[in-house]
């Protein structure tokens, strides 16, 4: 089958097969923005919930621009990675201020604002000005390479560079909204990462690796990075219908979010050893001790306890509480902060 065939091809099995989806139903190029970044994180049954309260609390990019990082965050809540969401914020107010509100319209320019690397440029100038330029997403990846038998690694830059020439090489020079979203939908519904419909596949007397039986064997994908495993000992300090929290500084996870008085440990730990050699924790009575739960990042393994500390007198704020962005909150004050996960799970169980 040639390029064009395929493109031709492709094309049509979008058009009978295509999901409606609201950021396919506009060309506002701020809708598909907020709709790239958010599927950058997660898949879209998950994240048409996102879309959807982002539009509603952020219509314009002047909403999210005059926003603050607090609500961007907790509206962010879940998806994880939370540079993106900063990055969404700051390019929100760069387009205000240095574009008066209108997105630039090239693949070129769109990639000099924050947050935006050549996929997400891709899929805007395509979609919302008809550039003709590839989106290569995984789903993109995974089509090309199995279809041409592309064994290239596709987290090398050599292999990303080879793709993207690929891709643009196959494009549509006029309908390049059109194919980029069929690539991307083919991928997402029919050449699946495991179980690919092969046997329906509109495809399948031209794909090398169905021909070949290398389906599982591609796209080629080097090692990820060995996971550490963390240990997290959280101490929740309660007073009367307040409890003790701050945001985190560090340049860590969940940098802005917010979390409990936290002693992070190289090992598993007895929290009452814990307790007594921490200067504030051993004046403080403790209420009850958690079962080790887990939660699995990217690249990290948590291990968490939550140890819940009730003081016998008024706790004070002190000058390293203080430094450390620590304050009493109020139950009501704690449902609209942005917190990790880990922490509102707790929390929902722990009203």
């Amino acid at each position: 089958m040639n390029q064009k065939k395929f493109s031709i091809n492709l094309m049509a099995w979008y058009q009978e097969n295509a999901r409606s989806l609201p950021w396919r139903q506009t060309n506002n190029p701020y809708n598909i923005w907020i709709s790239e970044v958010i599927l950058q994180q997660t898949r879209v049954a998950q994240g048409l919930p996102y879309y959807n309260k982002f539009i509603k609390k952020f219509p314009t990019v002047y909403d999210l621009a005059k926003a603050t990082e607090q609500e961007v965050l907790h509206l962010w809540q879940g998806l994880g990675y939370y540079t993106r969401a900063r990055n969404l914020h700051r390019c929100a107010q760069k387009v205000v201020e240095k574009y008066q509100g209108r997105f630039p319209g090239t693949f070129e320019e769109l990639k000099k604002l924050p947050g935006i690397g050549p996929y997400t440029a891709a899929a805007i100038a395509s979609l919302a000005f008809r550039e003709v330029v590839a989106v290569v997403d995984g789903n993109v990846f995974r089509v090309l390479a199995r279809f041409f038998g592309i064994d290239k690694d596709i987290a090398s830059h050599e292999g990303k560079e080879y793709f993207f020439w690929l891709a643009n090489k196959l494009i549509s020079s006029t309908e390049p909204d059109i194919f980029n979203q069929a690539l991307m939908e083919f991928g997402a519904l029919h050449c699946l990462p495991q179980s690919p419909k092969c046997n329906e596949c509109i495809f399948s007397s031209s794909c090398v690796a169905f021909q070949k039986k290398i389906q599982a064997e591609l796209p080629v994908k080097r090692k990820k990075q060995k996971s550490k495993t963390r240990y997290f000992y959280y101490f929740i300090i309660k007073h009367k219908n307040k409890v003790l929290m701050r945001p985190r500084k560090e340049k860590d996870i969940w940098h802005g979010l917010y979390d409990f008085y936290l002693i992070e440990n190289k090992r598993l730990a007895n929290p009452m050893s814990l307790i007594k050699n921490d200067p504030l924790l051993k004046k403080l009575t403790l209420l009850h001790t958690g079962k080790v739960v887990e939660q699995v990042l990217s690249h990290q393994k948590l291990k968490v306890r939550f140890i819940e500390m009730q003081p016998s007198f008024p706790l004070k704020i002190n000058s390293d509480l203080k430094k450390n962005g620590f304050r009493w909150f109020k139950k009501n004050e704690i449902k609209s902060l942005p917190k990790p996960v880990l922490i509102n799970r707790y929390l929902s169980k722990n009203p």
